[in-house]
């Protein structure tokens, strides 16, 4: 694949992204950019805070977007990526849990829960998920690769970029991240 190619793969994949509900009807991208916008306003104007999960890639972007909306956007957030809590849980408890222990214990809720999963099938994930979900946390979700992703309808926002390529899944799921917290910035100016 040569760049012309990967630019346009990439860009068909933006064009693509689905959002939908949690029952699986479509908002449309504008549609889920803004709930998802109010979702985290009223998490932050009631005092609670974003929480980040990913793996791989999407721990990367877990941790930058956790920085990128406190320190930018003025919101408390956090990602769980800590080298001792990741080893300490894994090893305590096994790699499924890693990410559900540390949200049982700090998520609150109207916290936001914002998973984020190029596959949409990781365990560690799925687990957290259903940890904030019962904690009251409200939930995003960015998944890709497969549109029938156990992830995929699991929030009250999902945002969902068809392709099977982890560059241009993660790429989609950090300008999404991106475009929430710097619209919030915007409108606040």
């Amino acid at each position: 694949m040569g760049p012309t190619r990967y630019f346009d793969e990439l860009a068909a994949v933006f064009r693509g992204v689905e959002a939908t509900r949690g029952c699986g009807s479509p908002l449309g991208l504008v549609e889920g950019i803004e709930q998802a916008i109010a979702m985290v306003t009223s998490c932050a104007g009631a005092g609670r805070k974003v929480i980040f999960i990913g793996n791989g890639g999407s721990a990367a972007i877990a941790s930058h977007q956790a920085v990128d909306y406190w320190k930018n956007g003025g919101i408390r957030a956090i990602a769980f990526n800590d080298s001792s809590l990741l080893t300490c849980i894994s090893n305590d408890y096994g790699h499924p849990h890693v990410f559900e222990k540390p949200v049982e214990m700090f998520a609150d809720e109207g916290d936001v829960l914002i998973a984020i999963s190029s596959s949409g099938r990781s365990e560690n994930i799925l687990r957290a998920v259903k940890a904030g979900q019962a904690k009251g946390c409200d939930l995003i979700t960015l998944s890709g690769f497969k549109p029938d992703n156990p992830l995929r309808p699991l929030g009250r926002v999902n945002f969902y970029a068809a392709s099977t390529s982890y560059g241009h899944v993660e790429i989609t799921h950090l300008a999404l991240c991106h475009c929430i917290v710097d619209t919030i910035i915007e409108r606040r100016a």
